[in-house]
């Protein structure tokens, strides 16, 4: 296929594919399938060999978030029934961290609901990032809080944050029919301070929002345009009592097709499998990771994801390694050119503007998502309350992590 060749070629030149391009791989065929996933798994390859890059959620402040983000469990007149509490204690937050080093991630991610940190929070998340530094050396820490100020994303820098993630969710085009309470432009200018004050730069998206084609090529153009050193790709889990709780609009099959163009567009960028994986790829998991390179490890922040060593052995089985501490994330071009983050950023939290299309989040019930996701997909305009596990354990709760 001359389409998938030419993608190939310029992927493994860091060659940018004409929107053209990149919308035809939205458009490709099942047939042609496998076919997408092989090409953009030579250049998934080409940067970042058979490794897996684990990150791991901490959700520090969950709920009662003012801003009125419609895929977001946390959002403003949320009926969804999750976890709220305030700011977990550095210990805590470092105690909950732990699990996920255990369990083999190499990035920590630090995320909290709201429209953004206050300069007291900043120095709050300032003295947990060095509690989990103290306690797991090597370890990389995200920062996730929403909409920065000036001068705090230098603050978190110098506590020893290593990134800090705040996606763009969709496109510029239609970014105002999904949140009214902050603008495309506020996201992307918090983007921008991270990276001038030498964070990794982490944004992604949200697919399955009722978005067209267009609308995911634009915003992944605008996130290789930001250079963002990480694209978390989420699909959105429709949380019952949120104003999209009936967009089911997407396949496994689907999924697959938006990372493959994710990978051709941002070839040597950490494209992460973010939230919703377990209920839309579902048995088609182990295939994504021939595109993606990164994934979280156990639950979200207010849903349950697949149990961690569920998915250790899913990457082992399928023929890939854990990526390990000493190991740099990016390729050398990136990382020698990047400030001192080791490597891309790794949140997914829509609430607090981050990523994690909160369906994203994670839950207590002891059956796998993927097991329940495996009923099919639900009818338009249906609720599927039964596929989404709100969490009900790690932190802040008295339950161990699924990590």
């Amino acid at each position: 296929m001359d389409l998938l060749n030419t993608l190939v070629d310029k992927g493994l030149r860091r060659e940018l594919p004409t929107r053209e391009e990149a919308l035809a791989v939205l458009a490709t065929s099942d047939d042609e399938l496998l076919d997408v996933v092989a090409a953009a798994g030579k250049v998934r390859r080409q940067w970042f060999g058979r490794r897996v890059k684990l990150n791991y959620l901490v959700n520090l402040k969950s709920g009662l978030c003012p801003e009125d983000c419609s895929y977001c469990s946390q959002r403003l007149g949320s009926k969804a029934e999750i976890l709220k509490y305030t700011w977990l204690k550095p210990e805590e937050a470092s105690q909950a961290a732990a699990a996920g080093v255990a369990g083999g991630a190499k990035r920590v991610c630090l995320v909290a609901s709201g429209r953004g940190p206050t300069d007291r929070d900043v120095e709050r998340v300032g003295k947990t990032i060095e509690a989990i530094k103290e306690e797991n050396e090597g370890i990389e820490v995200c920062a996730c809080l929403g909409l920065l100020s000036d001068g705090q994303a230098e603050r978190l820098k110098d506590a020893g944050a290593d990134a800090y993630n705040h996606n763009l969710n969709t496109s510029e085009a239609t970014y105002g029919q999904i949140t009214k309470t902050h603008t495309y432009a506020d996201r992307v200018d918090t983007v921008q301070k991270a990276h001038a004050a030498g964070l990794s730069a982490c944004s992604g998206l949200i697919a399955g929002m009722g978005e067209s084609d267009e609308d995911l090529v634009d915003v992944v153009y605008a996130l290789r345009e930001l250079d963002s050193d990480s694209v978390p790709v989420n699909f959105l889990i429709p949380f019952e009592g949120t104003p999209l709780a009936k967009e089911w609009n997407l396949t496994p099959q689907r999924c697959l097709r938006i990372l493959a163009m994710v990978r051709f567009v941002c070839p040597d960028v950490e494209v992460r499998i973010a939230g919703g994986r377990e209920v839309h790829l579902r048995s088609m998991q182990p295939l994504a990771l021939h595109v993606a390179n990164s994934i979280f490890l156990g639950d979200y922040l207010t849903s349950e994801g697949q149990a961690g060593q569920a998915d250790l052995d899913m990457i082992a089985d399928a023929g890939f390694e854990v990526e390990g501490a000493g190991t740099t994330t990016l390729p050398a071009h990136r990382s020698d050119a990047a400030v001192p983050a080791h490597g891309p950023c790794g949140s997914s939290a829509a609430e607090a503007g981050c990523g994690s299309a909160c369906g994203g989040c994670s839950g207590h019930d002891h059956e796998p998502v993927a097991a329940r996701a495996a009923q099919g997909q639900a009818p338009a305009g249906e609720v599927r309350p039964d596929l989404v596990a709100v969490r009900r354990r790690g932190a802040g709760t008295d339950l161990a992590p699924n990590a």
